[in-house]
């Protein structure tokens, strides 16, 4: 995560849930810096070499750092965004979107 957006290993790339993790402060490279400032309705796009989805935020939390059912696995394609929260060390921001279809 000190250059890249980190992939939860047990979500999936492109299809059902698709779980990232990336700094947010204090590193030179935070991908998830403004993530705080997402609110529902906004809209995401997640590029790999395997395509392209945009998501639409349904969903902002703060969570446990235990807490990892946000990561379970779907059959709607979303994308979970997880990051620290400054000065809750025990704490992580929690950001879920849905696919939005293409028409």
């Amino acid at each position: 995560m000190l250059e890249y957006v980190g992939h939860f290993e047990n979500t999936k790339i492109l299809e059902g849930n698709v779980g990232l993790a990336a700094h947010n402060r204090g590193y030179p490279i935070n991908y998830f810096a403004k993530l705080k400032d997402l609110e529902i309705g906004d809209e995401i796009i997640y590029k790999t070499k395997y395509g392209t989805k945009k998501y639409k935020v349904n969903l902002t939390i703060v969570i446990q750092d235990t807490d990892w059912s946000y990561l379970q696995e779907s059959k709607e394609n979303k994308i979970t965004l997880i990051t620290c929260v400054e000065n809750q060390p025990s704490n992580r921001r929690c950001i879920q979107a849905v696919e939005i279809k293409e028409e």
